[in-house]
């Protein structure tokens, strides 16, 4: 058995130290800004409802422990507000009067019926930089209706493409669009810090992010497509309307891999790596539109010869005809990967409440200024409520910066 990477705590910050964040959202795309900004370092203060955030009610426990919520919540430190109460919102004012960043997902309005919209919190605070993020965004007919991830996946155009041709539409199984929208959502917020502190900008200003653009605007040339010909892109399974080959394919012994033959090059290596070379000179698979035009053909032949062969013996072929292909692992076998773990893709650290845990390691990965996992996200609701006092004395932050002389910056 291969087994996890242990990951090194207590390494080096990383290139967001002295970054104050607010994270006053909820669930994942929100909260998971939050967590990759602190996985770079930056101080990060999650408030939760007293209730808990629902992040700890979504996926499997152990021992009562919240298992999803140690990822997401990881490298934060927890306070517990209601902010129905006028005493508590009067904590995330003084919070949000030292933070560089504040990360909300409440509906449009519901801030600033608290008193705590941008307007507010900027007139205290003019460099903040506010991550909004909703199902639909700020604007628009539907910026005022619930928004999850699912409505999302549907409303972008990703469902209609994604299922078999003869099936329904297909959503993932895991939060796809919430995950995008958080990538999207964290290079913004460091757009904006860039544009304050290294441009001149010298204040903050409101990044209005919806679930559904960051997931269209992935899903390729469909609308360019559709505008000048007509054509709507319909399902296509595990297949491509671009290329073919490409499919996932069961192998002799009950394994799975996948494979695309993007270019004409790639597709005469998969044909050299099934034992038929004399394939690329047939004028029904040598070029991208004939592939295309015979694609159950070629789709057959290369499940057969892969339905022959075991798994290690169709990628031992295939790498040694430089054919591109992978396996299609699961949680388990990702687990035991001898590649996830040597890049340290996934990593175990040691945690206060199951003494171990594995978890994806941060990404991307900085040569100089690598991110850094410090601690799993801590179960206890309130675990660091000291804070709640600390602000209203304006002490709640750490220090940003200290010099060679001791100094405070």
């Amino acid at each position: 058995m291969v087994l996890v990477s242990e990951h090194r705590l207590g390494a080096d910050a990383g290139p967001l130290t002295g970054v104050r964040v607010l994270d006053l959202a909820s669930l994942y795309a929100g909260p998971l800004i939050a967590t990759t900004l602190g996985d770079f370092g930056a101080d990060v203060i999650k408030v939760e409802h007293p209730r808990g955030d629902d992040a700890r009610r979504w996926g499997l426990s152990r021992d009562d422990v919240p298992l999803w919520w140690k990822v997401v919540s990881r490298n934060k430190r927890l306070v517990c507000l209601d902010l129905h109460d006028e005493e508590d919102r009067d904590v995330v004012r003084a919070l949000s009067a030292e933070a560089d960043v504040v990360i909300e997902n409440f509906r449009p309005g519901r801030l600033e019926s608290w008193g705590l919209g941008y307007d507010a919190l900027s007139e205290a605070n003019p460099g903040l930089v506010m991550v909004r993020v909703t199902g639909f965004g700020q604007t628009g007919p539907l910026s005022r209706e619930p928004g999850f991830g699912t409505l999302a996946e549907a409303f972008s155009g990703f469902a209609f493409v994604t299922g078999q041709a003869s099936g329904p539409p297909t959503l993932p199984s895991f939060g796809l669009a919430d995950g995008v929208a958080a990538m999207a959502g964290t290079y913004a917020t460091m757009m904006a810090l860039y544009w304050r502190d290294a441009r001149g900008g010298n204040r903050g200003q409101v990044i209005d992010l919806s679930l559904f653009e960051p997931l269209f605007n992935i899903l390729g040339p469909q609308v360019i497509e559709y505008e000048q010909t007509g054509v709507v892109q319909q399902r296509h399974g595990n297949r491509s309307p671009r290329t073919a080959p490409r499919n996932t394919y069961r192998t002799s012994d009950g394994n799975w891999v996948a494979l695309s033959a993007g270019t004409q090059q790639i597709a005469n290596r998969v044909f050299a790596a099934i034992g038929r070379p004399e394939l690329k000179d047939d004028p029904r698979f040598d070029s991208t539109s004939a592939r295309l035009e015979h694609a159950d053909d070629v789709d057959a032949l290369v499940a057969e010869w892969i339905a022959s062969q075991p798994l290690a013996v169709v990628l031992e072929t295939f790498r040694r005809e430089q054919a591109p292909i992978a396996p299609v692992l699961s949680a388990a076998q990702i687990i035991e990967n001898e590649h996830f773990v040597e890049r340290g893709s996934i990593v175990g650290i040691t945690d206060e409440d199951l003494g171990r845990v594995t978890m994806q390691n941060v990404v991307p990965r900085l040569s100089v200024t690598p991110g850094n996992i410090r601690h799993a996200g801590r179960t206890e609701i309130g675990a660091d409520q000291e804070l709640v006092e600390a602000a209203l004395e304006g002490e709640a932050w750490l220090p940003r910066a200290v010099s060679d002389d001791g100094d405070v910056r």
